[in-house]
C-alpha cells in the first residue's frame, strides 16, 4: 500500500457513494464518468481495498467503503469548518434532496414540512414525487431517491422504517347518504353499501384490508364500485354519489369543514395507522437527507382528528 498521508478524492468518493452511481456523481461534480472512475481507482489503490461493489447497475459501498465514508464526512466537515474559521464566511453547500412519498404524506404533510425546511436550508433543492407506498419503497430500494414517506411497512432486511406521524382512517359519505346521520357504523352495516377503494399498493388500502382480516372479514364481503389511484378522485366520486369510501383524516379536512362530506367511525375496526420515513441501509445518506431527518426530529407532526 502506498504510504501517503493524504487520502485523495474524498469528495468524489462521497458523491458516488451517496448517489450509488459514478454517472450521477460525474453529473453532480461536472466531471466525466471516466474521471470519477479514475479518481475512485486512485483512492482504492491508495488504500489497497475495493470501496465499491456493483449490483443491478448501481454501485454500493463495500465494507471498507462504508468505514471510509464515515471518516470522509468528518474530514470534509473539518475542511469546511477550517475555511469558515479562517475566512469568517459560511460556505453555502448547494445540494439536492430526492424524495418520494405516498399520497397522504406527499399531499398533506410534505408541503408544509418542505416550506419550513426550505427556510432553514435555503441551499437544498428538493425534488419529490408522489405515488403509492409500494412504488415509493421500490424507488428507495433502487436508489432513485434518498428517502421515502409511506403509509405502511414491508419486511425487508435492507430497509429501515422510522416513525413519521399517526393517521386515522374514516368512512366518508356525502350529505344525504343513508349513513350520513350516523356517527359510527359496523362492518356489517357498511357491507350493505357500495364502497370506493384506493388501488392495490396503497398503504391506506393495505391498512384497511389488514383491519378487516383482524375481524374475520375481507374485501370479498363488500360491493366495490370503484378503485381509484387518487384521494382527490375518490372524494369527487363520493360527492357524486358513487359510494362510500375509506380515506385518511388528513385527506378530508377541507371537505369536512365545508360540509361537502361527512365522516363516520367504523366501530369494530382498528382504524389508526402509522406513517413512516424509509431508507435503504445499504446506501449512505447524502448530507441533505441527513439534514432532513434531523429537521423531522425537531419538527414533530401533530395528530389530526376528524
Amino acid at each position: 500500500m502506498p504510504n501517503e498521508l493524504q487520502l485523495p478524492h474524498l469528495e468524489t468518493f462521497s458523491k458516488a457513494a451517496e448517489l450509488s452511481s459514478f454517472t450521477g456523481a460525474a453529473k453532480a461534480l461536472h466531471l466525466t464518468q471516466a474521471a470519477v472512475s479514475q479518481r475512485v481507482h486512485v483512492l482504492e489503490k491508495t488504500l489497497g481495498k475495493p470501496l465499491f461493489m456493483r449490483k443491478g447497475g448501481r454501485v454500493l459501498l463495500s465494507a471498507a467503503g462504508q468505514k471510509l465514508y464515515a471518516y470522509a464526512q468528518r474530514i470534509l466537515d473539518l475542511h469546511r469548518e477550517a475555511r469558515r474559521e479562517v475566512t469568517g464566511q459560511e460556505i453555502p453547500l448547494a445540494s439536492e434532496l430526492l424524495l418520494a412519498a405516498s399520497s397522504v404524506p406527499g399531499e398533506h404533510l410534505l408541503p408544509s414540512l418542505l416550506s419550513t425546511f426550505g427556510q432553514e436550508h435555503p441551499h437544498v433543492r428538493v425534488r419529490a414525487t408522489v405515488t403509492d407506498s409500494m412504488s415509493v419503497i421500490a424507488q428507495v430500494e433502487r436508489g432513485e431517491v434518498a428517502l421515502g414517506l409511506v403509509g405502511r411497512k414491508v419486511e425487508n432486511p435492507h430497509l429501515e422504517f422510522r416513525y413519521l406521524a399517526s393517521d386515522r382512517m374514516v368512512l366518508i359519505v356525502p350529505p344525504g347518504h343513508a349513513l350520513s346521520r350516523r356517527k359510527k357504523v359496523s362492518v356489517r352495516q357498511l357491507a350493505r353499501h357500495a364502497i370506493i377503494l384506493r388501488e392495490s399498493g396503497s398503504g391506506l388500502r393495505h391498512c384497511f384490508e389488514k383491519s378487516l382480516e383482524r375481524v374475520g372479514r375481507s374485501l370479498a364481503d363488500f360491493s366495490v364500485a370503484l378503485e381509484l389511484g387518487s384521494n382527490e378522485g375518490i372524494k369527487e366520486a363520493v360527492m357524486r354519489g358513487g359510494g362510500a369510501a375509506i380515506l385518511s383524516t388528513y385527506a378530508v379536512q377541507k371537505e369536512l369543514r365545508a360540509g361537502t362530506l361527512v365522516a363516520l367511525e367504523i366501530g369494530d375496526l382498528g382504524c389508526d395507522r402509522e406513517m413512516f420515513i424509509v431508507q435503504d441501509t445499504r446506501r449512505v445518506l447524502p448530507l441533505s437527507a441527513r439534514q432532513f431527518l434531523i429537521f423531522l426530529q425537531s419538527h414533530p407532526i401533530p395528530g389530526v382528528t376528524p
